[in-house]
């Protein structure tokens, strides 16, 4: 899960980029980067940690220009070391810069086709450094003169060799901005339009709030497969169908979690979206649980506060704010470990005693993962003086670990892998647990917009959409991805990275 920003303005795109990049935070929290163009040259700044705190005056003066990209990670795949932070570059051919979201599912493969057969080096563990070559490797058949059809040509050999879930935004020196999306579409990308007294201006971006906060319109998103090729003369807009079988099966949890909930994506108001989960919800506990004995409904914010203000007025059920939460602690969910996901959720959430004692009390969140996180809640709901506890999730239980781009543990990691939703209500230690079903949080998007058939749900039933993922993959991947691994690898990267500082300084 990170976030993507292009811009082919008639101005100095740098302080749009970082208005972008700024409300695409929630999408990562681990390092922000932004490449400019400017006169022939690509101007770059990166590094860890949050937008803010990675561009200062000193950077938005030097990172000049009409043209840019720019990029919010948390890690997916590979390390949270600085090297891994985007944008990348390579400069042959033309020079180009490449910002990505999602994840290859391919990569090793890739790696070695790159090193062997198209006789290019990969410098770090990120597959969006794979991606950028394998594009640039692909663009450079076409010669010293690109035409809109030479670039949707390159797009259509790197459909063609990747797999996985992607949306990406690159930069050709000399001819313009392209941005694609993955056959199936899992990853979002939209593009809007602004006009100005020297022309239109365009945008791209992972959600349609980037190109608000810009004052950009929305035209649309990029249709599975599908580029977006911007020239630099005049900014003049081509896009083709780039795929040979696309097919729309959008992450789902889009709207359960990642997206924020002022974003439309595929034609849905991922606000509207949530509404639907509450109702759906409701329906739920009025089917299943008629005589019902809950007092009050509390959201844990802010993911779920719409779900849940939607299910309590669908129950007749007072809602109310129980929890207080500290703006300054990142997202848990992203956290990179599992001892840091713990000791935050206390740092992060105060709860607000005269809400609880007492009462017999929901909780709502938008989905339970480890269950970690949940279980202190309810612990701190107890010693608040709430009488009974129960917990609604307003997604269905995550049984398989995502493979297209967001950092889901493994299945060993998840609470709900192998167990009953009864098994999970005891270890998280809520006298009842209710859960979504997949059907009615498919419906709930439908809902909103009836054109979205289907969906990538594989964290939910375990089927991924992209047909390559076998039961070794999966293997690999736990080995990979483990928190234990996660954090010896992490630990590898800062020493390396604390020794090449000392270098620098001596």
């Amino acid at each position: 899960m990170c976030g993507i920003v292009g811009l082919m303005a008639n101005q100095a795109v740098n302080q749009s980029l970082y208005d972008a990049l700024t409300v695409l935070q929630h999408r990562g929290q681990d390092a922000a980067g932004m490449m400019t163009w400017h006169e022939g040259r690509f101007l770059l700044r990166k590094s860890n940690g949050l937008v803010r705190d990675v561009f200062h005056t000193r950077h938005m003066t030097r990172l000049r220009g009409n043209m840019g990209i720019g990029h919010i990670r948390y890690p997916t795949a590979g390390s949270s070391s600085e090297a891994e932070s985007q944008p990348f570059y390579v400069n042959s051919p033309y020079g180009i810069s490449l910002a990505h979201n999602g994840n290859l599912t391919n990569s090793e493969q890739l790696k070695r086709e790159l090193f062997f057969s198209d006789l290019r080096h990969i410098n770090t563990s990120s597959d969006s450094e794979v991606l950028l070559n394998v594009f640039a490797h692909e663009l450079g058949k076409q010669g010293h003169h690109l035409t809109p059809d030479d670039i949707f040509d390159a797009v259509r050999r790197v459909h063609r060799r990747c797999q996985g879930g992607y949306a990406a935004v690159a930069f050709i020196n000399g001819f313009g901005m392209v941005a694609f999306r993955d056959p199936h579409g899992i990853r979002p990308v939209v593009y809007g339009t602004r006009d100005t007294e020297e022309g239109q201006e365009v945008m791209i971006a992972s959600e349609s709030v980037a190109l608000d906060v810009g004052g950009f319109e929305l035209c649309r998103d990029l249709a599975p497969g599908e580029a977006i090729f911007i020239e630099t003369d005049g900014n003049r807009v081509h896009t083709q169908q780039c795929a040979d079988r696309p097919r729309l099966t959008p992450c789902i949890f889009e709207h359960v979690y990642l997206a924020r909930p002022d974003s439309i994506l595929d034609g849905a108001y991922v606000y509207g979206t949530r509404m639907e989960m509450g109702r759906k919800l409701g329906d739920r506990i009025l089917r299943d649980w008629p005589e019902h004995d809950i007092d009050v409904v509390i959201p844990i914010p802010d993911t779920s506060r719409t779900s849940a203000l939607e299910l309590a007025q669908h129950l007749g059920v007072t809602y109310r704010e129980g929890f207080m939460k500290n703006r300054y602690i990142g997202r848990t969910f992203i956290m990179p470990g599992q001892t840091q996901r713990k000791k935050s959720v206390r740092q992060k959430l105060n709860a607000i005693d005269v809400e609880f004692q007492g009462k017999n009390v929901l909780l709502v969140d938008d989905s339970i993962v480890r269950g970690t996180t949940c279980k202190q809640i309810i612990q701190m709901a107890r010693e608040a003086g709430a009488r009974k506890v129960y917990f609604a999730s307003a997604a269905p239980p995550v049984r398989y670990p995502n493979v297209y781009g967001i950092d889901m543990p493994v299945a060993s990691e998840l609470i709900a892998h192998g167990r009953s939703d009864e098994e999970v209500g005891e270890l998280i230690g809520a006298d009842r647990i209710v859960y979504q079903e997949l059907e009615d949080l498919k419906a709930a998007c439908r809902d909103v917009n009836p054109t979205l058939e289907e969906f990538d749900c594989s964290v939910f039933d375990g089927q991924y959409v992209t047909g390559d993922i076998d039961a070794a993959y999966l293997a690999d991947l736990e080995a990979a991805r483990n928190d234990l691994a996660k954090h010896r690898e992490n630990t590898v990267h800062a020493v390396v990275d604390l020794h090449n500082d000392v270098e620098e300084d001596n």
